[in-house]
């Protein structure tokens, strides 16, 4: 899985987060720190070719309020475009990955130790109930709101995933499917497996960029602060 931090000492972050602190309500430090300490990179998710920007919206907006932190997409027929108006500010927060192709999406995903698990109705495969979560990291595979997930992601698959369903039609679309899917295995997440919040300088470097989002002039402030860099 992804360690955004470099290879500067927690300490380093911690002292220019704690600075920037200063310039926020209690409020609004308590809000980020209980989010952060929710925050995972345990799960995450690969959108194929999202072609509404609401629904790409609603994605970035699923990561974020179950503690997903990062997103990865694959954009070779339309880009990944989140509503500014509906998206809400969550993309400040939640980390989007963009790749070339399918293909390299899922090599990149396996080179970070992430099983691949395609959602679709499909197969006779798992449920959100059943998913096995404590077997290792994993990626939710969504494809385009019509066509469904690539042929060449099914057939790269590890596993498959389905919501079950009992009406005489499909109903549920790429966004509702995304948030019963994520609310629940985030949800067992944290209640089968250890180790799924983010590492200690992990955590202290996001920290920092979050800080960073949240306060006016907060290059300025730090460049006053700590003139040395």
């Amino acid at each position: 899985m992804t360690n955004t931090a470099n290879d500067r000492p927690q300490e380093w972050y911690d002292a220019r987060a704690d600075h920037l602190a200063e310039f926020l309500t209690d409020e609004r430090r308590r809000t980020l720190a209980a989010a952060l300490a929710e925050r995972t990179r345990y799960m995450t998710l690969l959108a194929e070719n999202t072609f509404h920007p609401h629904n790409a919206s609603a994605l970035m907006r699923h990561c974020d309020a179950f503690g997903v932190q990062e997103l990865h997409t694959v954009e070779t027929l339309c880009k990944f475009s989140p509503n500014a108006s509906i998206v809400r500010g969550t993309d400040k927060w939640v980390d989007v990955r963009r790749h070339a192709s399918t293909a390299e999406a899922i090599a990149a995903l396996r080179a970070e130790g992430y099983r691949i698990v395609a959602t679709t109705p499909h197969r006779e495969s798992c449920t959100p109930e059943t998913f096995d979560v404590a077997r290792g990291p994993f990626a939710l595979v969504f494809g385009t709101e019509h066509a469904g997930i690539s042929d060449e992601a099914m057939a790269a698959a590890d596993e498959y995933l389905r919501i079950p369903m009992c009406g005489l039609v499909e109903s549920l679309n790429v966004s509702a499917s995304a948030a019963i899917l994520v609310y629940m295995l985030s949800q067992r997440v944290r209640s089968k497996v250890e180790g799924w919040r983010l590492p200690p300088l992990e955590a202290a470097a996001l920290r920092l960029r979050w800080m960073r989002a949240a306060v006016r002039d907060a290059e300025g402030i730090l460049a006053r602060r700590f003139p040395e860099e």
